[in-house]
């Protein structure tokens, strides 16, 4: 895992920088894994929180830089503290006392090999949840094909199919590239997503994709890559898009998201023939499985 770390090629920007000397790459982060945050949270997907939470640790710094970000003091303010691979084994083992399903790694890539170390560590100590690797999906696929029988599952995004769009909010335009082949490989490596008797997910791949303002076509794009990988894959579109941080900056989404163009997005999947796939209420952030006899924009 190290030599992915210098030069630094963890990530679709492969910016090949010498992160072991402590040089910062496009992501910000050096040789050290700094923590935002570790909690037990219940507002991930129902497959993924269960009943009794997931086991989040937030990691700081991200190799995208997008304007709408909702953690930008994380991401981009480089909020966190800076923790050895014992300190990180130990969050992980206090998250499984406190009966998290699993250990939910957020925007991990740039940090893999402290944080490979750190598992290492947490598993000698009996560490035996379910890994998720909850990714922007902007990961290489070097480091992918590593983490092979390490990650059970994998939760990335799927932010954008055109290159333009990729560029103008994220400054990636490579992003579709690099996270279709992401995906791909992810869904080689753990196939659709498995659950236990209560629906706890155990294994398998789990799609997100936020519909942005005025981007209804390039979801609609999304869509038909994703449900050409399978009709059984697991994709949870949001809804909770809001024009936050630097929004401001780009007109076209300093709105927030209208109903009309996630029914649309909706209809979208439902016409593709994904079987399983998770929505979200407008203004709301649980997510959740739709029912038919409830949801107007289905009948």
């Amino acid at each position: 895992m190290r030599e992915l770390f210098s030069p630094c090629i963890l990530c679709g920007h492969r910016c090949k920088v010498n992160r072991i000397s402590g040089d910062h790459g496009i992501c910000k982060a050096g040789n050290t894994v700094k923590v935002a945050s570790y909690t037990v949270h219940h507002g991930e997907e129902p497959y993924i929180s269960g009943f009794q939470g997931s086991g989040t640790i937030f990691f700081s710094c991200c190799n995208l830089y997008c304007p709408f970000c909702q953690n930008h003091e994380i991401s981009h303010g480089n909020k966190g503290e800076a923790v050895t691979p014992e300190k990180l084994a130990d969050m992980m083992l206090e998250l499984q006392r406190k009966g998290a399903h699993n250990i939910n790694l957020v925007t991990p890539t740039h940090y893999m090999p402290g944080i490979l170390e750190a598992l290492s560590i947490a598993y000698e100590n009996k560490l035996d949840v379910p890994l998720v690797y909850n990714t922007n999906g902007y990961d290489s696929i070097e480091l992918l094909r590593l983490l092979e029988g390490v990650i059970d599952i994998y939760m990335p995004d799927m932010k954008y199919f055109d290159k333009s769009t990729a560029k103008k909010f994220s400054n990636a335009d490579n992003y579709p590239e690099a996270a279709m082949e992401g995906i791909r490989e992810m869904y080689r490596q753990v196939g659709n997503l498995k659950v236990n008797e209560d629906d706890v997910a155990y294994k398998g791949l789990l799609v997100r994709h936020l519909v942005l303002p005025g981007n209804v076509e390039d979801s609609k794009k999304v869509i038909e890559f994703l449900s050409g990988i399978s009709k059984d894959l697991v994709v949870s579109i949001m809804s909770q898009y809001s024009p936050q941080y630097k929004a401001c900056e780009h007109p076209e989404i300093n709105r927030k998201l209208t109903k009309e163009e996630y029914w649309e997005v909706i209809r979208k999947v439902q016409e593709s023939g994904l079987q399983d796939y998770l929505i979200q209420e407008m203004d709301s952030s649980e997510v959740y499985l739709p029912d038919f006899d409830k949801d107007e924009p289905f009948k």
